[in-house]
Parts: C-alpha cells; sequence; structure tokens
C-alpha cells in the first residue's frame, strides 16, 4: 500500500504505532479544551524565572513562640513572629504577628513591618553619635565604631542591624532579655539619629567666630577714642615747654 505524503512525516515504532518526527512534533501547537493555544515555556518562565528578580527588601524571622488563650471550650493555640525587614542601606522595619499557623503569623509580620519602616541617618557605615534606649524594661546602648571593627551585638541587635547598611557598631543590653522589647529599643535608637549638622554644640561653635569678631571690633574703637585725648593732653605742655626754653635763651 503506498504512503501517503502525510505518513512520510511520521515513524512507524516495533509495536506497529505511528509515531510524528521531530521535525512535525516541534511545528505541532497544543491546544487547551477551550482552543486556546498552550505555550510551555510560559509556564516555566512564570513559576520560577519571572521570580527571580533581586528583592527590594529583605526580612529575617527573629522568634516563634507558641501562645494560647483559653476560653469556654478549652485553650486556643496560637503562634506569634517576630519579624525584621530592611534594604540593607537606611531603611529598617520590626513587627509582631500572630496567626493560626507559623507560615500566616510569618506573612502577617513582615507585611507589617514593610508598613511601618523608618528610615534613619547614618554617618559612613556607622551611627551618628551615642545612643541609649529604654522599652519598658528594655534598655539597649549603641555607640558608633571606627573602620573593620564590625558589629559587636548581640543576637537580636545583630539581626537587625544585619539588614541596614551599618558595618561597624558596639552594642550592650542592659536590661530584659525580652526579644520583642529590645527589638523596638533597637528601632527607636536608629530613629533617634541625628547627622553632625543638626547638633547643637556645632550649631553653638558656627555662631560663637561671629559674635566673637563682633566683641572684638567694639573692644577696638572702645580703645582708640581715650588714646587720642591722652596723646592730645600730653602733647600740649610739651609744646608749652618748648617755647618758654626759646624764650629763655633769646634773652
Amino acid at each position: 500500500m503506498p504512503e501517503s505524503k502525510d505518513n512520510k512525516a511520521k515513524v512507524i515504532n516495533k509495536s506497529g504505532t505511528l509515531k510524528m518526527s521531530d521535525a512535525t512534533a516541534a511545528r505541532k501547537e497544543t491546544r487547551d479544551i477551550s482552543g486556546r493555544r498552550m505555550d510551555r515555556r510560559g509556564r516555566r518562565d512564570r513559576n520560577g524565572r519571572i521570580n527571580d528578580a533581586p528583592k527590594e527588601f529583605d526580612e529575617t524571622t527573629i522568634q516563634i513562640d507558641r501562645v494560647s488563650r483559653t476560653v469556654a471550650g478549652g485553650r486556643r493555640m496560637r503562634f506569634k513572629a517576630l519579624v525584621a525587614v530592611g534594604n540593607h542601606k537606611n531603611k529598617i522595619g520590626v513587627a509582631v504577628a500572630k496567626g493560626n499557623d507559623v507560615t500566616s503569623a510569618v506573612q502577617k509580620a513582615t507585611t507589617k513591618a514593610k508598613k511601618n519602616m523608618i528610615t534613619f541617618q547614618m554617618d559612613g557605615e556607622t551611627l551618628c553619635h551615642e545612643v541609649e534606649t529604654k522599652i519598658t524594661g528594655a534598655d539597649v546602648l549603641m555607640k558608633p565604631a571606627a573602620p573593620g571593627t564590625g558589629i559587636i551585638a548581640g543576637g537580636v541587635v545583630r539581626s537587625i542591624i544585619g539588614l541596614t547598611g551599618v558595618k561597624n557598631l558596639i552594642s550592650k543590653s542592659l536590661g530584659s532579655t525580652n526579644k520583642v522589647n529590645i527589638a523596638y529599643a533597637v528601632l527607636e535608637g536608629l530613629r533617634q539619629q541625628t547627622p553632625r549638622k543638626e547638633w547643637t554644640t556645632t550649631a553653638l561653635k558656627a555662631s560663637e567666630p561671629k559674635a566673637a569678631k563682633v566683641e572684638k571690633t567694639e573692644k577696638k574703637a572702645e580703645v582708640k577714642k581715650p588714646a587720642t585725648k591722652k596723646v592730645t593732653a600730653k602733647s600740649a605742655p610739651k609744646k608749652t615747654a618748648t617755647k618758654k626754653s626759646a624764650a629763655k635763651k633769646e634773652k
């Protein structure tokens, strides 16, 4: 039986079934039930390649606790997550949220932290000045450090500062060990950072030279006026003395 033109593009397997050649399979279009064209390449891009773009913010889960609430039927168990979000520059946010499972609690805390982010001031890769903040029982002390010092801090402070652009820091937790309070104390300390130009001491030093110049000019003017009077008073008797001596010599 002679083969048709369509059969030439097909290959017969050992079992007797027809199989399409590679060229024919490449030209064939797959369609769904509604008749729309299905693109297999798009599925892989949607699942992985498009979402590989760099994130604007990076998040870190600091603590996850299991909490319970007593109700009429017994205890209701939930999860509490403490999450920090930052852009490795000068934006940072911290939030706490609860959920029925760990994943929902972390997602809620992440969205809440992104909404409540703050922007703080930096001096190069360290803080602008020393700061000590107290939130309830937590007391956190943070100091700027020289280049090459690194981040000398505990667990909560290190995890939060690691999401910022601060590379050199010395800190000490002086009060409570509650991680939630320590996290909010660190956030408050970063919010209180002010650049060197806005310090009150620098503003006073900048205004001191102008006031000193004005005082010096006033003092010079006061000194010059009596000096001219004294010179004229002293010079007058000398002239009269010379006139008398000259008259005596003539006689």
